[in-house]
Formats: C-alpha cells, sequence, structure tokens
C-alpha cells in the first residue's frame, strides 16, 4: 500500500480522507510534512507494517502483514499462475513486503520475475530498516539489495538478481497506460474508504488493458462495488477465501479468445 505524509485541508480536489464520523469529512493534501506520521506496529502473526495515527489505517492486515501478503499476492496470485517467468505489475509498493516475498520464491528457484511497482509516494530508507521485514523472513542477504531498490531515484530497471528484475515508478494508478504488459497485477492500494479514487471502473478498465490475455489481478479487498466495477471492466471474477480476519478476497482474469461468460461472477 501506498501513502505519503500528510497535512490536513479543507479541499475536495485531494483524495485522501479521514474515515466517516460526525461532521464534515476532512481531506488530506499529498504534501510531505515535518512530522511522519507512521510508526511500525506488530500485527498478529508476529511481523511488522506501518501505521498512520492520522488515518488509523495500518499498510497491512492486522490479523498479520506477512500472511496476508502471502494469501493474497502470493498464494492466490504468483503460484496460482505458476509461470516460469512473470511480468509482475504492483499498484501500492508501501513497505515492499510482497516484492520481497515474490524475491524470496525467484531467489528458491521457483521462478524468475520482471517487477514493476508505481510507487509516488515511496518510504524513506530509516521506515524499511525498523521493520526488519529481510531479517524477519529469514533472508538477511536481501536486506540491502532490497533497500537500495526501495529507496532508487531512478526509473530504469535494475539489473536482474536472485532471479527478479525491479523497476520503480514515481506515478499514479490514473497516470498509468500501457496494453498487455503484465501476467500479473498485485492490487494493494488502501481500501475504497480511505482512497476511493483507487478503486473506480477507470482504474480497473487501465488494470484490464495493461494486463495480457488470461493474465490475473489479485486484491485483499472483496467489497461488492469492487467487484462490480472489475466485472465492469471487463474482468472475469471470483470471489475467493480471504486472509485471516477476511471472509473472502477478489481475483479477475482478463479473458482469452475461448473464454466463456459462464464463469464470471462466482
Amino acid at each position: 500500500m501506498s501513502y505519503q505524509h500528510r497535512v490536513v485541508i479543507p479541499d475536495r480536489s485531494f483524495s485522501i480522507r479521514l474515515r466517516s464520523g460526525p461532521g464534515p469529512t476532512i481531506y488530506l493534501r499529498s504534501v510531505p510534512t515535518a512530522t511522519p506520521d507512521l510508526f511500525p506496529a506488530r500485527t498478529g502473526d508476529g511481523s511488522l507494517t506501518l501505521r498512520s495515527t492520522l488515518l488509523d489505517e495500518p499498510y497491512h492486515s492486522m490479523h498479520g502483514a506477512v500472511q496476508e501478503s502471502t494469501h493474497v499476492f502470493i498464494k492466490n496470485g504468483l503460484e496460482h499462475l505458476a509461470l516460469p517467468h512473470m511480468q509482475v505489475l504492483e499498484v501500492g509498493l508501501g513497505t515492499g513486503l510482497n516484492l520481497l516475498l515474490t524475491w524470496i520464491r525467484c531467489a528458491e528457484g521457483k521462478c524468475t520475475v520482471d517487477y514493476t511497482a508505481l510507487e509516488p509516494f515511496p518510504l524513506g530508507r530509516e521506515q524499511l530498516v525498523a521493520l526488519d521485514h529481510c531479517n524477519e523472513l529469514a533472508w538477511p542477504g536481501l536486506q540491502e539489495p532490497f533497500l537500495q531498490r526501495m529507496t532508487s531515484d531512478g526509473t530504469g530497471p535494475w539489473e536482474s538478481a536472485h532471479g527478479l528484475c525491479f523497476r520503480k515508478l514515481p506515478m499514479a494508478v490514473q497516470d498509468f497506460r500501457a496494453e498487455a504488459v503484465a501476467d500479473l497485477i498485485y492490487f494493494d492500494a488502501f481500501g475504497p474508504p480511505t482512497q476511493p479514487e483507487m478503486w473506480t471502473l477507470e482504474v480497473f478498465q487501465r488494470m484490464h488493458d495493461a494486463l495480457k490475455p488470461g493474465g490475473v489481478l489479485v486484491t485483499y479487498c472483496a467489497k461488492g462495488e469492487v467487484r462490480r466495477a472489475m466485472q465492469q471492466a471487463g474482468f472475469m471474477v471470483e470471489r475467493l477465501p480471504g486472509p485471516p480476519g477476511k471472509r473472502e478476497m477478489l481475483r479477475g482474469r482478463r479473458r482469452n479468445a475461448d473464454d466463456t461468460d459462464g464463469a464470471d461472477g462466482r
């Protein structure tokens, strides 16, 4: 997931907003502030995530950061496709946990991946070091390569290492246009109550276009409005069992020429 330090302004033109409550909705402007609002928080499986005290919103499920990412993005995305080589697009790089879990599978020889991440508001090195994802996952050898890629300024691809080639694009998903470039999309934005503009029909149309025929998008969010937007964009959508603490998640697939309509809407 993606978040930038923000200041509060009463302006609807900015899209991140506080959760609903009494009184007028407060909207947040995406500009850097002097005091970061993100703090490490221990989740139910023992792994760390970041939490915003202003939004009362964590980057991952508090039931378990690693459990959630593994279930949604690895088990039901990467391992579901099970291709020897994959083009992966992530929306919401956040703490880099999905990247790291994918990289570990590559280092284990299970596949090779060209990984592109959209992240307009990257985290700083200090925050990433505090989370200690690499050491907590027992891959300390990836720590420095991981930090270098997560904090890089350039948009060019890094040389492949341990089976993964990485590229970070400092752009919002609304500015991303590509046709048939990805086998798999990790859609990991903050949820619709916090980032409603990330879950629109227009965004899912762009994601559908970015997938190759037969390609898959996975997300932790299973709201009916999200499922319907994905279906309207052309996805064949499955509701799957969710990670701990969530009943369901969604997986959408771009149709092949021989697909039938009967598989949609489950």
